[in-house]
């Protein structure tokens, strides 16, 4: 039995991703003509049938499952592989890191520094979005790794670890004092900011408030803390942000504290694909001490 055409197979695996010829043939830079031909020259040497029509999609027919399941695993481990091979290629070491967007982006940039080091040339690439598109680019082998404030379930999620860097304490600031009432009772005075509460950290203080049984107006959510500050300093408005800022950040902005939350912290989470287990930048991120960075968090 002659030996099957990888193009083939990889031209079936993309179709099975993209659930149509005409999106394979995009991701591909290829006419739909092309893709269907080389889908029927597999199906010949396979012979079988790959597809049945759902819709106005493709689905695996059960052939199609079986062949599949086998070129998913072939192709994620030579991209692993290539992976591997291209950071210790590069004259630079090439470091894709995706950061959840709500995190407080001083602490951030305090993990990130133990990626660098003076005697080796690093390039730092750094990319935004939410913990579930960034998961989904870490699957796609499109990140090295994701700093995010949440973890994940090694169970859950195969050949996918995640170590916690720290955490940090939050407070409540504004502008402007608020009235003479105890804290968290004065949150009620004002219109209230917080990050979204698609973030772990909006969530848990969505949670508090409702503990508290504080009756409070959100006027907004926010992934950004500097936009959040903004906002609420032109809206006279009460707003979240990690109780470090008040070290330095907010000293010389007549931004007072109003309150700190003792028992909800925001967390730091580095996750990363089994793959990078043995990339430099990653070891040094996941086995750097980080007490000082939040110890005053």
């Amino acid at each position: 039995m002659s030996h099957i055409n990888y193009n083939h197979l990889y031209y079936f695996w993309h179709v099975c991703k993209e659930g149509s010829v005409v999106g394979a043939a995009e991701a591909l830079y290829l006419t739909p003509q092309t893709i269907t031909g080389q889908i029927k020259a597999l199906e010949e040497r396979l012979q079988g049938k790959l597809f049945r029509r759902q819709g106005r999609g493709l689905v695996p027919s059960e052939l199609g499952q079986l062949v599949f399941r086998y070129a998913d695993r072939m192709f994620t481990l030579s991209q692993e592989m290539l992976d591997i091979v291209n950071y210790r290629k590069e004259s630079s070491l090439l470091f894709d890191v995706g950061i959840a967007d709500a995190l407080s982006k001083r602490l951030v940039s305090g993990v990130l520094d133990a990626a660098v080091v003076e005697d080796e040339q690093i390039h730092l690439r750094c990319f935004e979005s939410t913990h579930e598109m960034l998961l989904e680019q870490l699957s796609q082998h499109k990140l090295d790794m994701i700093i995010s404030d949440c973890p994940i379930d090694s169970t859950q999620q195969e050949g996918l670890f995640s170590v916690k860097i720290g955490e940090c304490g939050i407070s409540f600031w504004s502008q402007n004092p608020v009235p003479d009432l105890p804290f968290p009772a004065c949150l009620e005075t004002r219109r209230l900011l917080i990050p979204g509460r698609r973030s772990m950290l909006g969530r848990k203080i969505l949670n508090w408030i409702h503990g508290q049984g504080l009756n409070v107006e959100i006027l907004g959510e926010f992934d950004d803390a500097a936009l959040m500050k903004a906002f609420g300093a032109a809206h006279n408005a009460i707003f979240v942000a990690p109780t470090l800022y008040g070290e330095d950040t907010y000293n010389d902005e007549n931004i007072v504290e109003i309150g700190r939350i003792e028992n909800v912290m925001e967390e730091y989470h580095a996750i990363f694909a089994e793959r990078m287990i043995q990339h430099p930048a990653v070891q040094r991120v996941c086995n750097r001490d980080y007490s000082a960075l939040f110890k005053e968090a």
